[in-house]
């Protein structure tokens, strides 16, 4: 029997022998796992390269047509009738409402009746003038009487041009009253229907709009345009000429309108309720395809991005604090690993059918960006193999 305290110090030992054992199998396991466990990710990549690329921009808009006018009779009286079906195509000068006639044509006739009256009394004057003349030159009048006489031929020849200025008032009222459409278009729906009595251009009688043009009105942030014009400044951003971007219209489906447009105006006031400031392009519709009131999405063409960093869009990712790419390199052993590269990205654009992210910053021309097998890497500085060209 050994003594109770030689009994402690051997379990002691013991204990301390079996713990070293556990730690050093523990020790040799990640470190065994590491080695041969994990094997490199195969990625492919691409040198980055700087190139032109085209500058767009996408924005919502409202469609207009290029004339809408408001039809109003120029004279008060009671609808005749109307000389339209709602929703049908109106040429400029047809008439849409008549206005009772009667009264207009009776001013007219008593107008043609006063000119008459006019041109008589002229001839009437003329003539007293002149045979007051021969008996003034002969001392047979008195030189007050020869001038009551000039007077009242001056008076008559007034009263001519004043009888003159009423008839072509009375005829204007009469073409007035067949209220006609100033410009070719889509009619609207009437507003006032025969037997109502209009009180002149107060009234609205309906709406005719010109769809042979459209005008997309959107609005361009002053951020955004901000933006733009330190790229210009910088060199890194062309623009077109006059800014006169071409215009594209996208339909609600997704489908893209077959004319295109130039953006022809450009509003100096910024809203200060939505800090943007208004826009316009004009676009063809020989067909009626697009209609007022749209919405629609408007994409801007014609600037440049010069000498710009583009990465395939799949190569982008998003961490949840901002966008990385991974770059193929090689670390203090020598050996390929892939490291996260923080990027800003710009605008997409589309090259050879494929998305593409515009890099703002973060990237250098000829860095080896992984563009495939990103799932296969499953923590930063993980090792790859990078796949040769065709693979």
């Amino acid at each position: 029997m050994y003594p109770a305290s030689l009994k402690r110090r051997l379990k002691h030992l013991s204990l301390a022998l079996l713990s070293a054992g556990i730690i050093s199998a523990c020790s040799e396991a990640p470190q065994q796992q590491a080695g041969f466990g994990m094997q490199p990710a195969k990625v492919s990549v691409t040198n980055v390269t700087t190139q032109s690329v085209p500058f767009n921009i996408e924005l919502p808009a409202t469609l207009l047509g290029d004339k809408e006018v408001e039809i109003r009779a120029r004279v008060s009286g009671l609808i005749e009738s109307r000389n339209f079906d709602e929703g049908q195509y109106i040429t400029a000068g047809q008439s849409l409402f008549t206005i009772e006639l009667k009264p207009f044509q009776l001013e007219l006739e008593k107008a043609q009746a006063d000119l008459h009256a006019a041109e008589a009394n002229v001839k009437q004057a003329k003539r007293e003038r002149d045979r007051l003349e021969k008996l003034k030159d002969e001392r047979s009048v008195s030189k007050r009487d020869f001038d009551n006489a000039v007077s009242a031929y001056d008076i008559a020849l007034a009263n001519l041009e004043s009888a003159k200025v009423a008839l072509n008032e009375a005829q204007l009222d009469l073409e007035y009253a067949q209220v006609k459409a100033p410009v070719s278009g889509i009619i609207g729906r009437e507003r006032e229907s025969q037997g109502s009595y209009v009180s002149g251009p107060t009234v609205l009688l309906t709406e005719l709009t010109d769809t042979s043009n459209m005008r997309a009105r959107f609005g361009f942030s002053e951020r955004e345009q901000l933006a733009m014009r330190k790229d210009v400044e910088s060199g890194t951003l062309t623009l077109p000429a006059n800014n006169y971007f071409d215009a594209t219209i996208i339909l609600q489906d997704g489908s893209v309108y077959s004319e295109k447009g130039k953006v022809d105006f450009s509003d100096i006031r910024v809203n200060r309720f939505t800090g943007t400031s208004e826009l316009q392009a004009r676009i063809t519709n020989p067909n009626g395809e697009l209609r007022p009131g749209q919405f629609v999405r408007i994409r801007l063409s014609g600037a440049v991005r010069n000498q710009a960093i583009v990465v395939p869009q799949r190569a982008v990712l998003d961490n949840g604090t901002g966008k990385f790419v991974y770059v193929a390199t090689k670390n203090e052993k020598g050996m390929m690993v892939a490291l996260p590269a923080p990027v800003q990205v710009g605008e997409w654009v589309k090259l050879n059918g494929e998305n593409m992210w515009v890099i703002r910053s973060g990237l250098q021309p000829q860095q080896p960006v992984i563009v495939e097998g990103m799932a296969r890497i499953f923590f930063p500085g993980m090792p790859v193999n990078v796949a040769a060209e065709g693979e």
